[in-house]
């Protein structure tokens, strides 16, 4: 039969093992039947074989598996062949039902996730994932005796589409000719998953038999197998959107920029390159300021991917002087490793004050490596971009800001008159301070590189969100010159446009925020801060003891419906600032509670975040509209809208009958028949908040003060 037996003495007792060799081994025996040994199994080309056993009996392990792939590939039912095949407990977790059958959240799936994973349980993570942020929630959610894979279902974009458009009775309801657009948008964004993600394992299916293969796989792991770790089964790395399939679309930005390189190769003037705005920045530390070079370059590569990836229609440019500086050299190399398009982030060699003259880059917005004073002076790029741009700029920055902390940036609008911007065509410079490792130098970290990596990451977050909000005012403004070259020209686009805005019937008192946001200047004395992308004031008829409304600048965002994943960077701004207030009056009344949100249905254009404190105690709270307008579904927590949109690509906007609701405590939910006993009893109520605000920074306090500095 092929196997031996024997004792061994253990801490003074007798134990049988049993050694099986192995022809005893088949595709369906993977525990010893005299002891229940759990064995470790490899796995190639599809087959299981058997590595070694432990005479330690182990706990079950649990199996978080997270499948990777566009509708239509099959995740569905590849949970479910598994989950009816299997001797392993399994649930299939799908967002498209997790809500009683019907579409839930993505927070919805998260508890179901920890639920299943808590009772022992694995795990079918039925959603596309086919981005990194995607799936980072759920990687978070890992046990020390859980491993985590990825099944990567990989097939062909036109089996997909040729699936979802033939399908009936989807779940999600994506099915039918609106299909094959929704796909290849997604693939267009896809990242495919690393083992640097988290995953112990990652099974890449390329065909109908690598799908079967892996489902016979997970089908016969036992509640106590184990699979062995890596990538397997990853053939290609090309994207799955077909150039035929394309056709049906739009050309992104990106692909009319390729052609139009390949034409005009020669032509460094006229360059499609510099048809979108392009940001030129220094690497951040690595010279005065003596940060590892490999360190950087890895928190470089890593932003500017997570960026690009969330912004459309933008590009970055890493200069360095030297054509051999090692900083472009290692950005260059893991950018390529990691499929980043070099059409959108580059490196660039040269003077970051002549890009236009001397290189024919256009970038109208060029990032400084400054100073905590935020002064001219010193050596290098701080010193070459305040000479280059003439006393003007000193100027404008101290209008801006006094001094800068690690990790942050200032945004400073360059004046027409310096020679930066009648010669290169800059229109901003953003002020940079990362961290400092050497110690001749302020705030040295004393090579703790742990708080360096995460200042620096936080120093090229805040410089690329900057950008995003300067260009998304650039292109604002361009907008606004075609809408009055079209109104002079009586095109009827504008006219299409002016019909749009009318037909939301804002009555004239309903524009006043929309006014001000467009000429801050004519209202600056009722402002409490005025940028280049939005401004702060106080509500004029607030209804709390802390009441201030944050509002976007751009024309054309009117509310909360209109916000898609392009106005993302904005959100964010928007919701920086409203935590940056909400810091302030903590810092005068720390017994204070605050949200942050929009109403579902605003009674004023403009699209704008209310920064509340949760007391209600003003005598403009007057009525049921009034009370159920921040206590209701009806207002939508801004980090529930951010993450929406992200996901979704626009925000869930609730029904008006809200307003109607009966008058409820915000915190105990008692009823109450009107407003002054509802204001009478709220004065007195000590009850907890509801648990759902407690959760994902829905309500700011002076008790989660750290994490409100980080928001902010």
């Amino acid at each position: 039969m092929g196997y031996k037996s024997g004792c061994l003495g253990h801490l003074g007792h007798k134990l049988e093992f049993v050694l099986i060799e192995p022809p005893f081994f088949s595709e369906t025996n993977l525990i010893s039947p005299r002891l229940h040994l759990p064995i470790q199994s490899s796995w190639k080309d599809g087959r299981r074989h058997p590595s070694h056993f432990s005479l330690e009996e182990e706990p079950n392990r649990s199996v978080m598996v997270i499948l990777v792939g566009p509708p239509g590939s099959g995740k569905s039912t590849f949970c479910e062949a598994v989950i009816t095949a299997s001797r392993r407990p399994w649930v299939r977790v799908c967002q498209d039902i997790i809500n009683n059958g019907k579409a839930g959240t993505k927070v919805q799936s998260l508890k179901a996730v920890a639920d299943a994973l808590n009772e022992g349980k694995s795990v079918f993570i039925d959603r596309c994932n086919l981005e990194k942020g995607q799936r980072a929630d759920f990687m978070k959610l890992c046990r020390s005796q859980t491993d985590i894979h990825a099944v990567v279902l990989d097939l062909p974009a036109k089996v997909c589409i040729s699936r979802c458009v033939n399908r009936t009775g989807h779940e999600g309801n994506l099915q039918g000719g609106r299909a094959a657009a929704v796909v290849n948008k997604m693939l267009q964004n896809k990242e495919a998953p690393n083992l640097n993600e988290g995953f112990y394992r990652i099974t890449f299916c390329q065909n109908d038999m690598d799908v079967k293969e892996a489902i016979k796989m997970y089908s016969e792991l036992g509640p106590s197998d184990k699979l062995s770790s890596g990538e397997f089964g990853q053939k290609s790395k090309k994207e799955n959107v077909q150039p035929s399939i394309m056709k049906f679309f739009k050309k992104s930005a990106r692909e009319e920029n390729s052609q139009k390189e390949k034409e005009g190769n020669n032509s460094s003037a006229n360059d499609s390159r510099n048809q979108f705005p392009t940001l030129a920045f220094p690497s951040i530390s690595t010279s005065d300021f003596q940060f590892d070079l490999d360190k950087a370059s890895d928190i470089i590569v890593e932003s500017a991917q997570d960026f690009l990836k969330r912004v459309d229609n933008v590009r970055l440019a890493l200069v360095d002087l030297s054509d051999k500086s090692r900083i472009l050299s290692l950005v260059r190399e893991k950018a390529g490793k990691k499929g980043i398009d070099s059409n959108r982030f580059m490196t660039f060699v040269g003077d970051i004050t002549q890009l236009y003259s001397k290189g024919g880059l256009r970038c109208t917005v060029i990032a400084n490596a400054a100073n905590w004073r935020l002064r001219p002076g010193g050596g290098g790029v701080n010193a070459a971009i305040f000479k280059a741009a003439g006393e003007v700029l000193e100027v404008a920055t101290k209008e801006r800001a006094g001094t800068i902390n690690p990790g942050s940036s200032v945004a400073v609008p360059l004046p027409s008159t310096s020679p930066l911007y009648q010669r290169e065509g800059v229109t901003h410079v953003i002020h940079i301070l990362g961290p400092n490792m050497n110690p001749q130098r302020p705030n040295y970290l004393e090579d703790d590189y742990t708080k360096g990596c995460k200042i620096l990451r936080d120093a090229y977050s805040s410089l690329f969100e900057s950008f995003a909000s300067v260009a998304c005012l650039e292109r604002n403004k361009k907008q606004k010159l075609v809408e009055l070259k079209e109104r002079a020209g009586g095109e009827s686009k504008s006219k299409e446009k002016r019909e749009e805005v009318k037909s939301r019937n804002w009555g004239s008192w309903a524009l006043a925020l929309y006014n001000t946001a467009m000429d801050p200047e004519k209202h600056k004395d009722g402002l409490l801060e005025i940028s280049d992308n939005l401004i702060v004031l106080n509500d004029l008829y607030p209804k709390a003891k802390k009441h201030v409304l944050v509002l976007s600048r751009l024309n054309g965002l009117d509310c909360l419906e209109d916000a898609k994943r392009e106005h993302l960077p904005m959100l964010r701004s928007l919701h920086s600032a409203g935590v940056k207030w909400v810091n302030k009056f903590l810092s005068e009344d720390s017994s204070l509670y605050f949200r942050l949100g929009y109403h579902s249905v605003p009674s004023m254009r403009q699209l704008h975040i209310h920064v509340i404190s949760q007391d209600f105690d003003s005598p403009s709270l007057k009525n049921k509209k009034h009370w159920n307008s921040f206590t209701t579904a009806f207002f939508r927590d801004s980090v529930d809208v951010m993450d929406e949109i992200e996901e979704h690509g626009s925000a869930k906007i609730t029904d008006e009958k809200l307003l109607e609701m009966e008058l409820r405590c915000h915190r105990c939910k008692s009823a109450h028949p009107n407003i002054p006993k509802l204001k009478s009893h709220i004065a007195k109520c000590r009850a907890s908040f509801p648990p759902h605000l407690l959760q994902n920074n829905r309500l700011l306090s002076a008790s989660n003060n750290d994490t409100l500095e980080q928001i902010s």
